[in-house]
């Protein structure tokens, strides 16, 4: 009978649910791997597996996320994941509030003028992408993983860029000027819907990867909101666009960043 090891691995970029379901799906079809257990807040990675780690290693490394093995034990239990069947109602949930907030922030952005409002529909369009994603992978083939990250990735850098694309026109049309009115109004709703999201997944008290790394993304999320709350006052006190500019391209890039670690789950 084989050997079982924990290896404990510091993974410098895994700091969202992307960057999760990135390695999940790398090492999903690695015999020799038992479990993952996730510690995002801490960038570590534990992998219960059988045999040399120099595979599981190699595959981490091919990710470019920084990984860095720090410690090999044998193991006398094998770490088997939790069925992730009872967590699907809540992120079935925030998944749908997410893309409602997309077509919400997306047609009032355009209404309003605002890139701050746009861009943030396409974080909220990330998230529900990558939560479409988790539920999706579960009990999936490989390839149909891979097809779905394909897709996610690419329709968020089209739309990213298209952003990016009106923002530097408007730098060069500075009479552009969005209403800061509905910027506050759509954005404390989009904070309230975030802050809901956070709170209901908190309170499953779950110790489940998914669910702490969705935790995270939803606390980013309220940061962001805030972000264009703060936008939306400059742009009133100053009279200037360029904050609701500045916050736009944040986002966009942020988004972008996002979508080409989601491509990678295609590889």
């Amino acid at each position: 009978m084989n050997k079982t090891y924990r290896s404990t691995f510091y993974i410098k970029e895994m700091d969202c649910p992307s960057e999760e379901n990135l390695i999940r799906m790398k090492l999903q079809d690695t015999a020799s791997v038992y479990g993952l257990d996730f510690d995002i807040p801490g960038r570590k990675l534990v992998v219960t597996h059988d045999g040399d780690i120099d595979h599981i290693a190699g595959a981490l490394a091919s990710l470019n996320l920084g990984s860095e093995l720090q410690s090999t034990e044998e193991s006398t239990e094998i770490n088997r994941e939790e069925d992730p069947v009872r967590q699907r109602k809540v992120l079935w949930t925030v998944l749908i509030v997410n893309f409602m907030f997309f077509l919400i922030e997306m047609s009032t952005g355009i209404i309003s003028r605002s890139m701050g409002l746009a861009a943030d529909s396409l974080d909220m369009l990330a998230d529900a992408l990558v939560y479409g994603m988790s539920l999706l992978a579960v009990g999936a083939a490989a390839a149909r993983k891979k097809r779905v990250a394909l897709i996610s990735g690419y329709l968020q850098i089209l739309l990213a860029i298209a952003g990016l694309a009106e923002v530097i026109r408007r730098f060069l049309r500075l009479e552009i000027m969005p209403a800061f009115e509905t910027m506050i109004v759509v954005s404390l709703l989009a904070l309230i819907a975030n802050s809901f999201c956070l709170w209901l997944l908190q309170r499953t008290r779950s110790n489940e990867a998914h669910i702490r790394a969705s935790i995270i993304f939803s606390a980013n999320d309220v940061i962001i909101n805030i972000g264009v709350i703060i936008a939306a006052l400059l742009v009133w006190q100053l009279q200037s666009n360029i904050p609701d500019l500045v916050i736009g391209i944040i986002v966009f890039l942020i988004v972008i960043r996002g979508a080409f670690r989601i491509l990678q789950l295609a590889k």
